[in-house]
């Protein structure tokens, strides 16, 4: 668990950053063998852009810098579960494990009904990728409460 933890600290701090440019505090690290290959930080509200979500953003840094082969044996960590969108993305990729802070409902890749994450219905995805939920989740949740202070605020 303390590896975890370790990586979820670098999400959060990515999820601060994207806090501090206006967006929902979510931030995304790709790792393979304990090396972070990829990194992305939320900037769907600031770039107006709605593809810009964290998890996208740690795959196309990933792909970016010649990785992409290697996602099939990688761990996402993010501070939100990945949404819909983001969970057809990392199963087109074969994420071999997801591990996230806190649930996301209606829209969450795999706590909704919308299961995209462990869904067999699709034949060429095979199976889903290992998924853990409340990895440093009250963190996380502190994150996120800055982030409904700061909307239920304006």
């Amino acid at each position: 668990m303390e590896r975890d933890e370790f990586y979820m600290k670098r999400c959060i701090e990515l999820g601060e950053q994207a806090l501090e440019s206006g967006n929902p505090p979510v931030g995304a690290l790709i790792v393979h063998k304990d090396i972070v290959i990829g990194e992305g930080i939320e900037a769907g509200k600031s770039s107006g852009d709605i593809t810009l979500h964290a998890e996208i953003l740690a795959v196309k840094d990933a792909v970016n810098k010649g990785h992409a082969s290697l996602l099939s044996e990688s761990v996402m960590y993010t501070t939100h579960e990945p949404c819909i969108m983001c969970s057809y993305v990392l199963r087109h990729h074969k994420m071999k494990e997801v591990a996230y802070g806190l649930s996301v409902d209606h829209i969450g890749g795999h706590t909704s009904k919308f299961d995209v994450l462990n869904t067999q219905e699709v034949p060429k995805w095979g199976s889903g990728p290992v998924v853990r939920k409340g990895v440093s989740e009250q963190a996380c949740q502190d994150l996120h409460n800055k982030f409904l202070t700061l909307i239920n605020n304006s």
